[in-house]
């Protein structure tokens, strides 16, 4: 039973990851159709681009491994903190690729949004673990 719990509490951490990444490159995929000048400026828009969204999807991967990787204590509540603050910090460090590389206003102001969220949530976690121990 404790095995289905925590399977659903990763299951529960990983679909908005993997959703943030079908978006992400969907949304690639649309800013590079987009006709260009030049080939030549094309073909440097979608290295870039390219470039941006592969460290998007490794950083997300990484995540993802860690959390497979995470030992599981059998407290649930313990379980879903650690599980959760490393969901949160993996959206902080996606977001802040956004800031980094991303062009566009509305997705670099939810990317500020996202940061200030996930690190109260983050510092959160960290306080309720601290009292754990």
């Amino acid at each position: 039973m404790k095995n289905e719990i925590i399977k659903s509490v990763r299951a529960f951490c990983l679909v908005p990851l993997t959703l943030l990444c079908f978006v992400t490159a969907a949304a690639q995929a649309q800013s590079s159709s987009q006709p260009h000048a030049s080939t030549k400026m094309a073909q440097g828009h979608m290295q870039q681009g390219s470039s941006g969204s592969q460290e998007m999807k490794q950083a997300m991967m990484a995540g993802m491994d860690g959390m497979e990787k995470m030992p599981i204590t059998g407290d649930i509540d313990r379980d879903f903190a650690m599980m959760m603050k490393m969901h949160h910090q993996q959206a902080v460090d996606m977001a802040n690729m956004e800031l980094a590389q991303g062009k566009s206003p509305a997705m670099k102001a939810m990317a500020r949004q996202i940061i200030a969220a996930q690190k109260k949530e983050i510092a959160q976690f960290d306080r309720w673990l601290a009292k754990q121990n």
